[in-house]
């Protein structure tokens, strides 16, 4: 396994634990997308297994070596892209490959020749010659995720890699992603939802520190089997008095904007009519009311309210 993750505690100074006693591991060859809300322990987790911070407790196993005992052997086997991308801004796009080539040991023709490829594999190659200060926030992911694959590391830990891409370059840059998949061990993390359908067939979830969810996509969806989801727009916000909670069957009710509120209830539930009547009876003006279909989005949003 490339990635082995055991019991996992990560506790700051402050107090504060980001992450708390999270299993999972990640095969050779496999993509997992790696989700959950703002604050979770996303980027932590990905920190302490990159080996830029330490573990509180557990175990972190990186291409077989531990974080704790073999640091350096661990950074030789990952590629790393941070969620706040740190680039040096004054030198070349080029100029700073190399760079980061040495640093890996890379040199003379082998270091060239990487260089080379790792422009052409993530479309840099008409930027090579600008300064990183001058490139968009697009390309600037781009140059990133070149330092990340420059080594031909066997594992690699992305986080939120598609950060400022136009449509695109969304594209451009999943086929990478999905062409490192073949060979090597991708765990990224991303928000958005469509990035984990079109790249991955595993999903991994963690929720306030804790892991809530570590399965197929197709098993993930199913978890949504026997409920009902519908997306309800009114006029204006309701008020509490007018809450859709107070439903029958109804499980959560999530505020997705102004006036409009996505409602998920038991399977066999009359949401829609009980909606439309709940507006009649309270005089409430209800402007669209669409049953939706299961989906990530719909899993995500049950499994971290």
């Amino acid at each position: 396994m490339s990635i082995q993750i055991q019991q996992l505690t990560k506790q700051y100074d402050s107090g504060q634990r980001a992450v708390n006693q999270i299993s999972f591991t990640v095969e050779p060859g496999q993509i997992v997308g790696f989700l959950g809300p703002n604050g979770a322990g996303k980027s932590t987790t990905m920190k302490v297994a990159t080996g830029y911070l330490a573990p509180t407790e557990g175990t972190v196993l990186i291409n077989g070596f531990d974080v704790r005992t073999a640091p350096m052997d661990v950074r030789r086997s990952v590629g790393y892209l941070p969620e706040h991308n740190p680039l040096y801004l004054d030198l070349y796009v080029k100029e700073y490959l190399r760079f980061a080539g040495s640093l890996h040991g890379l040199s003379g023709e082998s270091l060239k020749r990487a260089v080379s490829e790792v422009i052409e594999r993530v479309g840099l190659g008409q930027e090579a010659h600008k300064r990183i200060g001058q490139l968009s926030k697009g390309y600037r992911q781009r140059v990133g995720l070149a330092q990340a694959l420059l080594h031909n590391p066997p594992v690699l830990i992305l986080d939120e890699p598609t950060t400022g891409l136009d449509p695109n370059q969304l594209t451009e840059i999943r086929q990478v992603i999905r062409e490192a998949g073949r060979d090597k061990t991708v765990l990224f993390s991303t928000h958005i939802m469509q990035e984990v359908e079109a790249l991955c067939d595993r999903v991994v979830i963690i929720n306030r520190g804790q892991l809530v969810a570590d399965s197929p996509l197709n098993e993930l969806r199913a978890q949504l089997n026997g409920a009902v989801t519908v997306l309800a727009e009114f006029e204006n916000d309701l008020s509490e008095a007018d809450s859709l909670e107070t439903l029958p069957g109804v499980r959560s009710v999530e505020r997705v904007a102004p006036g409009q509120y996505r409602v998920t209830a038991n399977a066999g539930t009359d949401l829609r009519g009980a909606i439309f009547r709940l507006a009649a009876d309270r005089n409430l003006t209800l402007v669209g009311l669409r049953q939706q279909e299961n989906s990530l989005e719909g899993v995500f949003q049950a499994l971290t309210n």
